[in-house]
């Protein structure tokens, strides 16, 4: 039986927590065939943990696109594209190809900075690619920036950002709460145009979670892939990542990182689903 194939155009991670490699390992552990075309190059600096952030040139990546776009990938994922020309290269790619199912995950900032990579890359999000999304995967700043108001803190806040950014053209919209907004769970809401859900876990006291946004969203293109409805990818994704969090471990004195495999290896986590 041949496998189904899954294309992330993102960058590297160093520490393998996050960027591509967690999106390899993430297909990988829901029986599919991943493979990537690279937009950047992310070390750290082994004191501070402060990021480099190196552009792949353009005519590299369009070279990338082209030999990714002729395996014929059934889902396009995208994760860290830092300025508006890879953003504009990742939406013709997306067009061109035949995937079913477009996961968009708006990757802005390298986790522990707080500072957009390029500012332009808020519009060109919101003019070339949440159009033609099967489904967004923002945390609350992400959100804020998408939808053009100051970064969520509620869960009307978040529902408020939900619906500004369902207006620019994706199918679902799923922000990611985590353990920040004002509510006593770990909480994420998935929106569909009409109605809001909540998925509920429980928060964990100290959490590895290095690369858990890019896990999230690599499983829920996972489950797309793999035939799930909307929300019960969502939902199953959520479970995928919390259950990489719980048993994810320190990498140094610097960054905890999830475990990719857990939920397969060592136990899943409870989520709850709730209209809101």
């Amino acid at each position: 039986m041949t496998q189904k194939k899954v294309l992330t155009i993102a960058g590297t991670d160093v520490s393998g927590g996050a960027g591509y490699a967690a999106d390899i390992k993430t297909f990988e552990d829901h029986d599919l065939y991943g493979f990537c075309a690279l937009t950047t190059i992310v070390s750290m600096d082994p004191n501070t943990w402060s990021h480099r952030v190196h552009h792949v040139p353009l005519e590299v990546l369009d070279e990338q696109l082209e030999t990714a776009l002729s395996l014929s990938p059934n889902t396009v994922k995208t994760g860290m594209l830092p300025n508006e020309d890879v953003i504009s290269r990742a939406s013709e790619a997306i067009k061109k190809s035949d995937a079913e199912f477009f996961i968009f995950d708006p990757v802005m900032v390298c986790k522990g900075d707080d500072t957009v990579l390029n500012p332009g890359v808020v519009d060109s999000m919101q003019k070339e690619l949440l159009p033609i999304s099967t489904i967004v995967t923002p945390n609350l700043v992400e959100a804020g920036n998408l939808a053009g108001m100051k970064t969520p803190k509620t869960v009307e806040e978040v529902k408020e950002a939900a619906k500004k950014i369902y207006e620019y053209g994706p199918k679902y919209v799923v922000i990611k709460g985590g353990t920040d907004l004002q509510v006593d769970e770990a909480l994420d809401i998935f929106y569909d145009g009409e109605s809001f859900y909540g998925l509920y876990a429980d928060k964990l006291e100290k959490a590895y979670n290095h690369g858990a946004g890019c896990t999230f969203a690599a499983a829920v293109a996972s489950n797309f892939t793999n035939g799930l409805e909307p929300l019960e990818a969502v939902k199953a994704a959520k479970a995928f990542v919390a259950s990489a969090i719980k048993h994810g471990s320190q990498m140094n004195e610097h960054v905890g990182v999830v475990r990719h495999n857990a939920y397969n290896k060592v136990g899943t986590v409870d989520i709850q689903v709730k209209p809101l």
